[in-house]
């Protein structure tokens, strides 16, 4: 069905059938009238529910039965998410579910009585009416992975406001009670900001901890190196297996795993030489990949001090 108003006016004939619905949270209520406006029967209140689904079906295969309607289209005002499962069930049945403007239901529903009054009744008949001269639009009801997304980038978008009104909250009890936090952590979600709060809630905590314990807990002391293990856990297994017999065969990195081991400054254990190493092919082979060329080793080992000795070795 497109969206130009004249395509919409051509889908409501004499043999069309139009239901307008009045959605709330358990109760609908519905009316149905044919092109010209003459309603149909009474109203019908059925429940948000699938049995009350199956009871407006019926409700309106009997007035189509009565009516002579073999055309059929069906249309609500977008009321919060209440409208949500009725369309869905609609679409599964293969049934046309239009929505109309919830401003123009307002605008005009004194054009009957000339009164701005609201009830369930008269606002199903105005919705019914609005379908009737083409004022309505098409659903885009979404389903499989795309509905999926949607619904996540919704649940992300509530989940980033909850932690916006939690970290303001925080602000507020830091600068009401403990102004003098930001005079030494510049941000209370750092590491060291949130392992004092953690261990030393209290002065009295801090109080009877050595310096030495102070300084083995915080950040400034270095002790063993060790990898973030972040990234793709088999990856960094194949390059570990792969730098494994470079060290051993190839003349390059063999040199280059003798300097990491022996060099005066910082010299590191064959493990961690390994582990170094790994980084050093991936940026070989991502240059090889990138540029196309063969493998240089003297470029690799540019700028390592003790070359000469090494080599000799």
């Amino acid at each position: 069905m497109n969206y130009n108003q004249n395509h919409k006016l051509s889908q409501i004939t004499p043999e069309t059938l139009i239901v307008g619905i009045d959605i709330a949270k358990n109760k609908h209520v519905a009316r149905a009238q044919d092109d010209r406006g003459f309603e149909f029967g009474k109203r019908l209140i059925f429940d948000n529910r699938v049995h009350g689904f199956e009871q407006l079906l019926n409700w309106v295969s009997r007035l189509q039965k009565e009516h002579r309607k073999s055309e059929l289209i069906i249309g609500a005002e977008p009321t919060g998410h209440f409208w949500l499962s009725l369309a869905y069930y609609l679409k599964a049945k293969d049934i046309n579910f239009v929505l109309v403007n919830p401003m123009h239901v307002k605008k005009s529903k004194e054009l009957d009585d000339n009164s701005p009054t609201k009830n369930d009744t008269k606002d199903a008949r105005v919705i019914a009416q609005l379908i009737k001269d083409g004022r309505y639009s098409v659903p885009n009801l979404l389903d499989g992975i795309y509905a999926e997304l949607r619904e996540g980038i919704k649940l992300r978008d509530q989940l980033v406001k909850q932690l916006i009104i939690i970290e303001g909250r925080i602000q507020n009890h830091i600068q009401r009670y403990f102004p003098e936090f930001n005079d030494v952590f510049k941000d209370w979600e750092g590491k060291t900001a949130l392992f004092s709060l953690r261990n030393f809630p209290f002065p009295s905590d801090l109080r009877g901890v050595t310096p030495e314990e102070v300084l083995d807990s915080s950040g400034k002391f270095k002790g063993q190196t060790r990898i973030t293990k972040r990234g793709r856990k088999k990856l960094r297994k194949a390059l570990y297996l792969a730098v494994r017999p470079l060290v051993a065969s190839n003349s390059t990195f063999k040199t280059l795993h003798r300097y990491y081991t022996t060099r005066s400054v910082n010299p590191l254990k064959k493990q961690q030489s390994l582990i170094a190493m790994c980084g050093k092919l991936l940026r070989v082979l991502f240059v090889i990949g990138r540029k196309q060329c063969e493998f240089e080793g003297s470029k690799l080992l540019q700028g390592l001090t003790q070359m000469k000795e090494l080599q000799a070795v």
